[in-house]
């Protein structure tokens, strides 16, 4: 990966194939989760999704009924602005700031649906011997934390 990087009034930086067809798996994986008629159950549907009172079943209902639809149209618009920037077979990749945003926040749900999968907390050793999916969830937040930073170097302007 070439880290994203500030180019004038674009976010800018490059993918391997094999990472363009892992982040699309991904996707693929994510958008599952995403629809309507995912397990509930879930355990990483409910990190997706997160209930909006931990005590109050009654708040917490009203607050999806609220809140659900957005939150998943929201999410499933990045996804696809992802999708459509994502280099199938790998290459540059150079985003406005709102697509760049989008990255971010997809970035985000992959890095909570895999962690919640590996078991990942704030307490995991990150020095263990690295499992395949290790490896991706830390690629995950190297490519994270370079939108930010590219991001943050642009002043973060919404448009």
């Amino acid at each position: 990966m070439t880290p994203f990087r500030r180019r004038g009034d674009q976010v800018v930086g490059g993918l391997t194939d094999a990472e363009s067809a892992v982040v699309g798996l991904l996707l693929d994986q994510l958008e599952e989760l995403l629809a309507d008629d995912a397990p509930a159950d879930d355990p990483v549907v409910g990190r997706l999704f997160p209930a909006g009172h931990a005590t109050d079943a009654e708040l917490a209902r009203d607050y999806r009924d609220l809140t659900g639809a957005a939150l998943r149209q929201g999410k499933t618009e990045d996804l696809a602005a992802v999708r459509a920037t994502l280099p199938p077979q790998g290459g540059d990749v150079a985003l406005a700031d709102d697509q760049a945003r989008a990255w971010l926040r997809t970035t985000n749900d992959l890095r909570l649906a895999l962690g919640t999968r590996l078991g990942i907390t704030a307490d995991t050793d990150h020095e263990r011997p690295a499992s395949q999916e290790m490896t991706v969830y830390s690629w995950l937040t190297a490519v994270q934390g370079s939108l930010v930073d590219a991001l943050v170097a642009g002043g973060g302007r919404r448009r």
